[in-house]
């Protein structure tokens, strides 16, 4: 895999993301862990399956967070 063309040394190694809906009623909790995504470009990724609390129906959510101007320069 190629290096990165920048990294964020701040950054954390996971990020909480809480899922709310316009009421303000939270459906869940992810956790984005840091990732080196297969482009070479760094950042976060969180997946799962949510249930809408009020009918019980489930939901796939996939997320990702790219940190701009990490993908390598070819």
């Amino acid at each position: 895999m190629p290096e990165p063309a920048k990294r964020d040394a701040s950054a954390p190694k996971f990020l909480e993301l809480t899922i709310k809906d316009s009421n303000g009623k939270v459906w869940s909790t992810l956790y984005a862990q840091g990732k080196d995504f297969s482009t070479g470009s760094v950042g976060f990724f969180a997946s799962d399956k949510i249930v809408n609390p009020e009918s019980a129906e489930r939901y796939q959510c996939s997320l990702s967070f790219t940190l701009i101007g990490s993908k390598p320069v070819k």
